[in-house]
């Protein structure tokens, strides 16, 4: 398998994001977003799910982070499809459950070439300190439709919105890990009856 990294730059008025990845990478991570929270959450997939990240955003934070957030999400997904290449030899799917106190969550992700986005998490807060919840879900939506993975997120149980957002975030790196990682017995097989994804 080639090596799978990407670099990925979207320049619109209403931010300036770059984004780098390496799938096979070892957790590392380094963020100048200017969102504490977002970080503290891609850094759990970072490190759950093996991936160097390094990411940087420059946006139009005097209006809210909306566009930030939601662009961030696009960009990595851009990323994650040039990185990821033909598919050939991955497992395709990945699922994980996690834990964080009360808090437990599921993630399942399909590399399937077709964007879509199930997103089941009821916060009982509007905010994580600074951090608006209602954003997790433009988070995913703009990530699924770049990336072109099927994306089931459901949190099914928790009462501390930390807890809940971050066992999400840890299930989506652990999922992208299992989804991604080379299958033996696949080498050089493309993981669909249809010959292509």
């Amino acid at each position: 398998m080639t090596e799978r990294t990407a670099s990925v730059e979207r320049n619109t008025l209403e931010t300036q994001i770059r984004v780098s990845i390496n799938l096979d990478g070892t957790g590392k991570s380094r963020f100048d977003t200017g969102i504490p929270f977002l970080e503290h959450m891609l850094d759990q997939v970072a490190r759950h799910g093996m991936i160097d990240l390094d990411i940087e955003c420059k946006g139009d934070k005097h209006i809210d982070d909306h566009h930030s957030v939601e662009d961030i999400g696009i960009t990595l997904g851009q990323a994650f499809a040039k990185a990821v290449g033909d598919k050939k030899g991955i497992r395709r799917y990945g699922h994980a459950y996690v834990p964080l106190d009360e808090a437990l969550s599921r993630v399942v992700i399909d590399f399937s070439g077709r964007p879509g986005l199930e997103h089941q998490a009821d916060y009982l807060r509007s905010h994580i300190g600074q951090f608006d919840t209602d954003l997790f879900y433009e988070f995913f939506q703009g990530f699924v439709n770049h990336a072109l993975v099927t994306l089931h997120v459901d949190n099914l149980k928790g009462r501390n919105a930390h807890h809940i957002a971050e066992t999400i975030f840890k299930a989506f790196g652990r999922a992208l890990r299992m989804a991604l990682e080379p299958d033996p017995r696949m080498a050089g097989i493309m993981p669909s009856t249809k010959g292509s994804l």
